[in-house]
């Protein structure tokens, strides 16, 4: 059952985009975990694409709101981490190419 939540969270998380590159949180490679507790609370482990982020406030908020309108998931805790700091070379390679990097 968590693969299917898993699946669904992953899609969900492809609408969350970063204001300033126009691109997705999930295809940039923001995401750096994504966990499921058995009582159906989901625990994400992000990054932002610089510390000084001026959406850091929006971005999580966005986060829970696209991962609690799945059907079954309770709750959504989002922890915005700089460990490993987030680099051009987490963006998945397609997308990458796209923005000409």
């Amino acid at each position: 059952m968590k693969e299917k939540y898993i699946k669904q969270i992953k899609e969900k998380l492809k609408n969350v985009y970063d204001p300033e590159i126009s691109v997705d949180i999930y295809n940039l490679g923001l995401i750096y975990d994504v966990k499921i507790t058995k009582d159906e609370v989901v625990h994400v482990l992000m990054s932002l694409t610089s510390a000084f982020c001026p959406a850091a406030d929006s971005i999580p908020q966005d986060v829970i709101g696209q991962v609690t309108s799945i059907d079954g998931i309770r709750n959504c805790d989002v922890r915005i981490t700089m460990v490993p700091q987030w680099g051009r070379e987490m963006i998945e390679p397609n997308i990458r190419d796209m923005m000409g990097l």
